[in-house]
């Protein structure tokens, strides 16, 4: 698809939503750069995001991924995803909000779930319920991401290319962030 991207696209949403995977097929429809806010924390740390949690703390992190967050914004326009906790602070919200778009996939519980429950990769997740922990990041999360410019429901049956369309399709309604090329 021919089209020029205005601002950056910046996916949030929560851990499972599929922002990275998501973000990799649309960042193709749309032939712009996709980059990974925790791909480059972990690359300028040079540790894994688990690591930086265990040694440095969350607090620590957060203040890490809010000045990736905003050096990423401040390049030419791509899709950017984000850390499930990112959209959290209101610093990373302004910075989105003032240099790009964000976009919200939002999974239901269930959904996410799936997806997770498998994995050692979420920090978060370790601990003794994490079932609980997800659903509790849930209820807290979803108020806030509900905050985003534009919102892509993510449904089961969806691939991911079904996903990267339905956001394509959001986008398309934005001239101040995608312009269909002639």
């Amino acid at each position: 698809m021919r089209a020029q991207l205005k601002k950056t696209v910046v996916l949030v949403g929560m851990m499972g939503a599929g922002k990275t995977a998501v973000g990799k097929a649309l960042a193709g429809l749309l032939e712009v750069p996709f980059r990974d806010s925790d791909a480059a924390i972990e690359e300028a740390a040079n540790r894994t995001i688990p690591e930086i949690f265990e040694r440095d703390g969350e607090p620590f992190f957060r203040s890490k991924e809010s000045q990736v967050i905003e050096r990423l914004l401040d390049a030419p326009p791509c899709v950017l995803s984000t850390g499930g906790g990112a959209f959290m602070s209101e610093r990373n919200r302004r910075v989105i909000s003032a240099k790009g778009i964000s976009v919200w996939l939002d999974a239901d519980m269930s959904l996410l779930w799936s997806r997770v429950r498998q994995k050692d990769s979420r920090p978060l997740l370790r601990t003794a319920d994490p079932r609980g922990t997800l659903q509790a990041l849930y209820d807290a999360r979803v108020p806030v991401y509900a905050l985003a410019d534009v919102t892509a429901r993510a449904k089961p049956r969806y691939a991911i290319d079904d996903m990267a369309r339905e956001v394509l399709a959001a986008l398309l309604t934005r001239p101040d962030v995608l312009e269909k090329a002639r």
